[in-house]
């Protein structure tokens, strides 16, 4: 068992022994104190010599792979794939010129025993600024993987954050053009992992059975054994788009299974829930068949034009190609000749864009089969979303054509009871599955909080739409009005009512301004439509509305064709002259695709400026369908479609999205409870139970379960503090545990941890409190508890203030609560709702500079709390600034310092009364805050030229001689390049010898002022 606050070095021993001892990796030390590199010359070129290459080779390999690693001039991207490369497929080089080109292998893939791992801890690496990863492995001298290891207590999201600070261009960046694997761990939470530049949000957890007690050992073990590393570089990393990905666990053990099944020649499917990647997953199994089975070709058939797209985008971002057929006759072709190896075709090519069926592509196999038809090559054939009926058809066609062929089923949606049979055995049974609440608790999808809206109709005046009937039809014979009477019957019962309509408008206008994410502009929501004249309606309601940044977007086509002998009567507009209509306001003379593109960018990109998109049945499912934080449901849905629509909102998309919600205005489930107590009933009737467990949950419940959740974690972080309940009591007890002695610049560093991991937990705490402020009787609390959670929340967000104050870290409440402004002011009373809108983004030292003393003063009123919280807070922000702008020009902040401590000193020699010492510490504020050109010559105009002048004794002709050299000089990523730094240090050089400074001392201590500057 890991004791309770267990020390990093204690860890990181353990790890180190557990890659020594257990997984054979060969210890190279703590390298501290060593320049190191990505690629260590000495052990590269001693497996190069051991496997039989020569001196002439070796060198060869190692300057072409040094050359494409160290390039930092590129994006990190572009320079981690081109060294990808030339370890995964080799380094191709000549020995001499005129010499036959050969392939130098800086790894050898099949042979795991003959390459060295190495693990070295606390490596020292310079670059704009030295960093220090806590540990390193290599593959024959060649950095392949980081990790950062934090303690017991600490969050492992600080080391996720360390590792994507260390690839940014002022840091280590060009340590990671050789890296795959980046990880963070802990005793407490495991490990995460991901590779260079992966987002915090999308570091993954890795799963597996290993039986070791220690949750972090458990799956170091798993992900970097020897074998499993070398497995999961070689064959499962991609290059897509401009973003490296790497496998999850289920990827990894999707293909795993499939590997295995193949080489038994069988097929059978993978059931990977939507939004886990499974087209990635098809990728890694077609290269390893590719690689592994000889005179091996793939066929992928798809139904969607965008997967179709990505799918041959990604074989070419591993190095593969694959053909994209034209047509049934060119698939044929292609089939009946060795090359190309792999074939994507899509099934609606073959007929019509909107008839996504199996048999456009069965009927045009056939009818281009010929006697001639011999198959080259043995066939493995990929089926993308195999759950569909048809896909028998499919199975038995192909196999009629390709005997010997291997299928492979691919679904996101489980398989319908019905057809589960039938499908399982065409298909030979699941290969591997990944079901919705297992994503879910992966975080690789979120969950989905589900809410019935009910808005009944009724006719308000039978008598009256009779006297409407009879009038309109008068010329009518009884046949005809029979008819006419029978299609009004059915329009009542699938047409909603214009004043239905406005009532879910008005309720999702509310929703806009009040619901987390709409309100803040970072979210976005889809509303169903039961068909294209309710979709164009709706529009046109959210226009007069004041909604203007919405879009429909359906299967209409916006053509003349479409109104030709529509007219009936000039004063009225049949259905589709009122579509019409509609898509000529809302296009303005643009073309529909070019629209409908744009409406989709901006609707992912820029939410804020496309906050609902209005659609029918497209952008439900299938690749294209973007994802969305809110989906309004007021058509009939069922089964695959239903299914497909709500996993649109269950993407992860920025740290503010915790949910994806469902706002249900057909009742599909008719009750809520059922909803989530047998939510495969009604619409998703077709499924088993099992298969979709955890799709949907109840949003009080999940609400409440929330906000306690973050209740006690907040409270668990203030127990160590006695009478963190008393609000009577002085509060400095908190300040002095969550910041030490506020005038010790190390108190606060050592303590910040604590205060960020207690700002992150209230401002979730708010985020809770405000979801459910609004339903707590509904969520079971009765008055009194409502009212003591309320308070409590209240004297949180107040020592959260408190703490920010004295530490002096910035009031930044957009970083910690988006979009829940309105929410709080509305759910928690007038002192805190002042304490949000009085900052903003501003800091305290902002305030103070504008306002002086009587800024303080009103700080100190709005917030009711202490002088000295204040008078502290200004003092660090005040360290802070001096500590951070120090290099850049040590001259003038050194007299900040001095000037600050010689203030604080007097007034607790009681040599100043408060008034003057507030004072004091006001004016040194608002000097650090001026722009000082008065108090410089004229042609000192930059902040770099100040800077200079302030520590070159004033010499004005210097600082102007001195500057115009550096900018000469100056080229882009000057710092972590050595030849482009050198020419600056260079003209740095001459300019203070043409001056009489030629001290290498003082030399060097202009050149560090230098680099620090901003302009340069």
């Amino acid at each position: 068992m890991t004791d309770i606050g267990q020390k990093e070095r204690e860890t990181q021993d353990r790890v180190i022994n557990l890659f020594k001892e257990e997984m054979g990796y060969e210890y190279l030390g703590n390298r501290r104190h060593q320049d190191n590199k990505n690629i260590e010359e000495e052990y590269f070129k001693k497996f190069l010599k051991e496997n039989g290459y020569s001196d002439a080779a070796i060198n060869h390999a190692y300057t072409q792979l040094k050359k494409s690693a160290s390039d930092t001039g590129r994006s990190l991207y572009d320079s981690n794939k081109d060294v990808y490369n030339l370890l995964r497929y080799g380094i191709r080089i000549q020995e001499a010129k005129g010499d036959q080109t050969q392939t130098v292998w800086p790894i050898d893939w099949k042979n795991v025993e003959k390459n060295h791992f190495y693990i070295a801890e606390e490596v020292a690496v310079n670059g704009g600024y030295q960093k220090i990863p806590d540990i390193v492995l290599y593959i024959n001298g060649i950095a392949v993987a980081v990790l950062e290891l934090k303690r017991s207590t600490v969050s492992v999201s600080e080391g996720i954050r360390q590792n994507l600070d260390n690839q940014k261009d002022q840091f280590i960046k060009g340590f990671f053009t050789t890296v795959q694997l980046v990880m963070a761990g802990n005793d407490t939470e495991g490990l995460r992992y991901g590779t260079t530049e992966t987002p915090e949000k999308y570091y993954m957890k890795w799963k597996e059975d290993i039986d070791k007690e220690n949750i972090l050992d458990r799956y170091l073990y798993a992900m970097c054994r020897k074998d499993r590393l070398l497995e999961i570089i070689h064959d499962f990393i991609v290059f897509d788009g401009g973003v490296k990905k790497i496998c999850r666990h289920n990827q990894y053990f999707g293909v795993k299974a499939a590997q295995k099944r193949i080489l038994e020649g069988k097929g059978g499917i993978i059931w990977h829930t939507q939004g886990s990647g499974k087209s990635l997953t098809m990728i890694w199994l077609a290269k390893w068949i590719r690689e592994n089975i000889e005179n091996s070709r793939v066929l992928v058939i798809t139904d969607r034009e965008e997967l179709d797209e990505q799918i041959e985008r990604f074989f070419k971002g591993v190095n593969e190609d694959i053909y994209r057929a034209k047509s049934g006759r060119d698939l044929i072709d292609k089939i009946n000749s060795p090359l190309p190896w792999a074939i994507c075709s899509l099934i609606h090519k073959f007929r019509s864009a909107d008839d996504m069926d199996y048999k456009d592509l069965i009927e045009e196999f056939a009818r281009n089969s010929s006697a001639d038809f011999n198959p080259q090559g043995k066939f493995y054939v990929f089926v993308d979303e195999c759950h569909r009926s048809q896909s028998g058809d499919l199975h038995e066609a192909m196999s009629k054509h390709l005997p010997n062929a291997v299928f492979i089923g691919f679904t996101g949606t489980p398989i319908l009871r019905d057809e589960k049979k039938n499908t399982v055995g065409i298909f030979g049974g699941f290969i591997h599955t990944y079901k919705y609440d297992e994503a879910v608790e992966d975080h690789v999808v979120l969950e989905l909080q589900y809410e019935a809206r009910s808005i009944e109709q009724s006719l308000t005046s039978d008598e009256k739409i009779n006297l409407w009937f009879k009038a309109k039809t008068s010329g009518l014979n009884s046949t005809a009005k029979e008819r006419l009477q029978r299609k009004w019957a059915t329009m009542q019962k699938v047409l909603s009512s214009q004043s239905r309509l406005n009532r879910i408008v008005y309720d999702i206008m509310l929703d806009m301004e009040t619901r987390p994410r709409l309100s803040s502009g970072k979210g976005n929501a889809m509303l169903v439509a039961g068909s294209i004249y309710e979709a164009a309606k709706y529009w046109e309601l959210f226009q007069n509305s004041g909604l203007k940044k919405c879009a429909v977007i359906s299967s209409y086509d916006y053509g003349i064709s479409n109104i030709r002998g529509e007219t009936v009567d000039d004063s009225e507009e049949t259905d589709n002259q009122y579509k019409h209509d509609i898509y000529k306001k809302m296009l303005k003379g643009r073309e529909q695709s070019a629209f409908e593109q744009d409406v989709k960018k901006k609707f992912i990109e820029e939410p804020g400026q496309m906050k609902l998109i209005i659609v029918v049945d497209k952008l439900l499912t299938g690749f294209d369908a973007p994802p969305a934080t809110y989906l309004y449901i007021d058509k009939k849905m069922q089964d695959h479609g239903l299914f497909q629509a709500i996993c649109r909102v269950n993407r992860l998309d920025g740290d503010d999205k915790e949910y994806g919600y469902i706002i249900d205005y057909k009742d599909l489930f008719n009750s809520v409870e059922q909803a989530v107590n047998d939510y495969t009933a009604g619409p998703l009737s077709g499924y088993e139970p099992q298969d979709t467990r955890g799709m949907i949950q109840d949003s009080i419940a999940t609400k409440k379960r929330n906000l306690e959740d973050s209740l006690e974690t907040v409270r668990r972080l203030c127990e160590p503090v006695n009478n963190q309940k008393d609000r009577s009591k002085d509060r400095s007890k908190f300040i002095d545990y969550f910041c030490g002695d506020v005038e010790n610049p190390t108190d606060l560093q050592n303590n910040e941890e604590k205060r960020i991991e207690l700002y992150k937990a209230v401002a979730k705490l708010i985020r809770s409190y405000a979801e459910i402020a609004n339903d707590m009787e509904k969520a079971g609390y009765n008055h009194d508890e409502s009212e003591k959670i309320k308070k409590e929340v209240e004297h949180f967000e107040d020592i959260r203030s408190e703490i920010r104050l004295a530490s002096g870290d910035y009031i930044d409440l957009k970083a910690y609560e988006p979009a829940m402004r309105h929410l709080i002011d509305a759910y928690i009373d007038a002192k805190e709702s002042k304490t949000i809108s009085a900052f903003g983004d501003t800091t305290i030292l902002d305030i103070v500079r504008k306002e002086g003393v009587d800024g303080i003063n009103r700080l100190k009123k709005k917030l009711g709390t202490s002088s000295k919280a204040i008078d502290e807070s200004v003092i660090n922000n005040v360290r802070k600034i001096v500590v951070k702008n120090t290099p850049a020009n040590p001259a003038f902040y050194r007299k900040i310092s001095d000037q600050l401590e010689d203030i604080i000193q007097q007034y607790r020699k009681n040599e100043a009364d408060y008034e003057e010492y507030l004072k004091r510490l006001v004016e040194l504020a608002q000097k650090m805050g001026k722009n000082s050109q008065d108090s410089y010559p004229e042609s000192i105009r930059s902040n770099a030229m100040r800077s200079l002048y302030d520590n070159l004794g004033k010499n004005e002709d210097l600082v102007v001689s001195l500057d115009k050299g550096i900018r000469q000089e100056l080229l882009d990523g000057w710092r972590n390049n050595l030849i482009k730094r050198r020419r600056v240090e260079n003209k740095v050089k001459d300019v203070l010898k043409r001056f009489g400074i030629t001290d290498k001392n003082e030399v060097d201590r202009i050149m560090d002022i230098v680099r620090n500057q901003d302009d340069y």
